[in-house]
């Protein structure tokens, strides 16, 4: 089935980041390690990903193993990602997420353009004139700044609108960052210049990837045609 096979692609990218030897276990559950260099999470947190019925999670010191693992593996997959349930039952002091992680295939694409919008290939230029345009945080938000594909952008009389791109990621992972100006939401720029990008990740055998924490970013990703198949959090502990 094609959602195993995107299962297993997204699996394998995020053990890869993982920086340690660790599995998403077969029969299900959680595999909790320790990993000073994991990229799940900040330099010093524990990163927790879920994916299908499995999770793993990485811990930056062995003086924090025994009380995760001991703690995770007596939770359901679906509340490893919650932030509340963790916080009652460790001693937390800062979150991060929890984020959607969203996966497609050629065969669920469902490609999608602007009515009245063209998509063109964009320069630094046009993303710095757009992430300008935003608030702060949005702009920190989209990842656009650490795109490593070319951008695609919706452009009129000179102005960019939206623009889309991806980062490469290990496992031939297409990371997606998405950005609209504030004035102009609502109108489908999302999906256009999203579409694109996800396009030339497919065109490229890279496997698509969404992360989005707000509703409205996870609506453009099941519009094309993304499959949420889990999430992820970083969480960082007293004494860590």
């Amino acid at each position: 089935m094609a959602t195993d096979a995107l299962l297993v692609r997204a699996r394998e990218a995020w053990r890869e980041l993982a920086g340690v030897s660790m599995a998403f276990p077969a029969e299900g559950g959680v595999d909790v390690e320790v990993s000073a260099g994991s990229l799940l999470c900040p330099p010093g947190w524990v990163g927790i990903v879920a994916l299908g019925d499995a999770a793993v999670v990485t811990v930056p010191s062995a003086g924090a193993l025994a009380t995760v693992r001991a703690v995770l593996r007596r939770l359901p997959v679906a509340e490893l990602t919650d932030a509340g349930r963790l916080r009652a039952l460790l001693p937390v002091t800062d979150v991060l997420g929890p984020a959607s992680l969203a996966y497609l295939d050629r065969s669920h694409f469902r490609p999608a353009a602007s009515d009245d919008v063209p998509v063109a290939s964009g320069e630094p230029a046009d993303l710095a004139a757009l992430l300008a345009s935003v608030p702060p945080g949005d702009a920190d938000e989209c990842g656009l700044t650490d795109i490593t594909s070319r951008a695609f952008v919706a452009r009129r009389a000179g102005e960019v609108l939206a623009a889309a791109g991806y980062r490469h990621w290990p496992g031939r992972v297409a990371h997606l960052s998405v950005l609209t100006g504030t004035g102009h939401r609502g109108r489908g720029l999302a999906r256009a210049v999203a579409s694109a990008a996800v396009a030339d990740a497919l065109t490229n055998q890279l496997l698509p990837q969404w992360r989005a924490r707000p509703e409205p970013s996870r609506r453009v990703a099941r519009a094309l045609g993304f499959r949420r198949l889990g999430g992820q959090l970083s969480i960082s502990l007293t004494g860590e």
